[in-house]
């Protein structure tokens, strides 16, 4: 079973950059598509950026594209999600999820990371 855990949130100011880490435990994890998503408070959860198993098919939500760069490690079991440009609109709590591909949600999640940004 594999497990996650975020890290790398905190309080940046508006135009800064942050760098969130998803670290997994179980060897199932490099065969995994891996989610990161956001709940900003009072709203739904929203995706936000997603990558394959081997790391060459990404995708983005609209509102982070060509800001946010997912990226994963899997000698490392890591997935990244570097931040540019952030705006108080980007402050939420990230989450990061796995699948398998054949699976149509994702089963696994993190316990999120708090990201602030501060105008």
């Amino acid at each position: 079973q594999v497990q996650l855990v975020e890290s790398g949130g905190g309080l940046v100011q508006a135009g800064g950059s942050l760098r969130l880490s998803c670290a997994a435990s179980g060897r199932a994890f490099s065969s995994s598509i891996v989610g990161w998503f956001r709940r900003a408070p009072g709203k739904e959860r929203e995706f936000v950026a997603s990558i394959s198993w081997s790391g060459d098919s990404t995708r983005y939500a609209d509102s982070v594209k060509g800001r946010f760069t997912i990226s994963r490690d899997n000698a490392k079991n890591t997935v990244y999600l570097q931040m540019i440009s952030l705006t108080p609109e980007d402050t939420a709590v990230y989450y990061c999820a796995a699948r398998i591909p054949v699976a149509a949600t994702y089963n696994i999640w993190g316990q999120g990371t708090q990201v602030t940004v501060s105008s």
